[in-house]
């Protein structure tokens, strides 16, 4: 055993993947959900364009991220006592570092449909930083899978577990710790782990019922104005930052609360969902400070949006998938919905857009591949076994889906030893 991972880190050392080849972070290279891989199945089965199927332990929904030959989810045990980091070779699907970063005295409560083991690690060369949210933050070496320095004093409580994912930005790791009790954004040294900036929530929360503080969402970083913002949505309104320092930009109020998908931006409109329990999905003019007057919301789609999966901007078209299973093409610009089509199940994976498609995801790991457009053009219907709420990922030429139980690389050809 020993002699077979001493041959698999010298594998890693010595066939590096190009940047275009990695999904770093929670909906990919770009935060968007849009992938650079060709080349992909339109296909698949269990018997079918499976190159390697591998067990992972335990229980968890973060996305797998990927850079250069290592893949990394985590896990945790159904209690929520043992959290695990979990490094996967990309091309044989071996197991090469299975890690137990934190021990848990006392976990608090977690939903149904959610695990102890929800937000999406970030990756970069020679480095993986895995957050449990309020039960800790770790960074590894990618090739020894040693616990290089944690934070676990960054607590909250999140009433229906962990869920919003870190990012990287520079020199700092970013996330949001939106709980019942505190709310704040945080920027620590990616490489001491020491807090560099950290910026109370500006939202008065007095009257508002502290399970309706909470949010789930992940930070997008764009230039708008000729400046770098950072927004993260929190329960009651949406705040931009200075990334670098912390400074508050602007602030949009809204009524939602526990808001999960994360923004995108293009054009100088920022795409977002300011609620869970009745999701709208509004299209904002960025800019200014302070409070964002009405007039910036430029429309406003009231009904029918997703709780859960984050949003496609391909085009001059958002795509988008409801818990209802129920797709939707949208005019960008106009809000205007284009055409509707079921597809069937559950969803709370984000869609991905790859290889000049469509591919949505849902509760029973059945994917469906649609051609982007103005008009609903299924061309696939694939199914695996199990249940999957974890966003899929895809680099090179494959396809990385993280069900229940496994860990699936999709590629044309045959299966590889496993």
């Amino acid at each position: 055993m020993r002699v077979a991972i001493v041959l698999i880190v010298l594998a890693l050392a010595s066939s590096p993947a190009s940047a275009d080849d990695n999904w770093p972070q929670f909906r990919g290279p770009r935060g968007d959900g849009h992938a650079d891989a060709t080349g992909l199945p339109l296909t698949w089965s269990e018997s079918q364009n499976v190159a390697w199927k591998t067990a992972v332990h335990d229980r968890g929904w973060s996305s797998p991220v990927i850079f250069d030959r290592l893949i990394w989810v985590t896990t945790a045990t159904e209690d929520g006592r043992k959290l695990f980091a979990v490094g996967v070779h990309r091309d044989t699907g071996k197991i090469v570092h299975d890690v137990k970063v934190f021990d848990v005295q006392a976990p608090l409560h977690v939903a149904p449909v959610n695990s102890y083991a929800s937000p999406t690690p970030v990756i970069e060369a020679g480095r993986v930083y895995v957050h449990f949210g309020t039960y800790g933050t770790a960074c590894l070496d990618t090739k020894t899978g040693e616990v290089l320095r944690t934070r676990r004093d960054l607590t909250c409580d999140h009433h229906e577990g962990p869920g919003s994912s870190p990012i990287l930005f520079e020199k700092l790791l970013l996330f949001d710790v939106d709980g019942c009790d505190v709310q704040y954004v945080i920027a620590l040294d990616k490489e001491t782990g020491k807090t560099v900036w950290k910026t109370k929530r500006s939202i008065d929360y007095t009257g508002v019922n502290p399970f309706e503080r909470k949010a789930f969402s992940t930070p997008t970083i764009f230039e708008a104005e000729g400046r770098l913002q950072m927004v993260c949505p929190a329960s009651k309104a949406a705040i931009a930052y200075d990334p670098r320092t912390g400074e508050e930009l602007w602030k949009l109020p809204y009524r939602g609360w526990s808001v999960t998908p994360r923004p995108i931006f293009r054009d100088g409109l920022l795409y977002l969902i300011i609620d869970y329990e009745k999701p709208e999905l509004w299209a904002v003019k960025v800019g200014g400070k302070g409070d964002l007057p009405e007039s910036a919301v430029a429309w406003k789609i009231p009904s029918g949006m997703p709780q859960k999966p984050s949003l496609l901007l391909v085009g001059d078209m958002i795509y988008l998938v409801n818990e209802r299973g129920v797709a939707m093409g949208i005019e960008a610009k106009t809000g205007q919905v284009v055409w509707r089509q079921p597809i069937g199940g559950e969803h709370s994976a984000s869609p991905i857009f790859a290889d000049g498609r469509l591919y949505f995801f849902n509760h029973n790991a059945v994917a469906t591949v649609m051609e982007p457009g103005r008009e609903a053009k299924v061309l696939a219907t694939n199914r695996l076994d199990g249940k999957m709420m974890a966003s899929p990922a895809a680099a090179g030429q494959a396809i990385y889906l993280r069900t229940e139980t496994h860990l699936y690389r999709i590629e044309k050809g045959e299966a590889k030893p496993n």
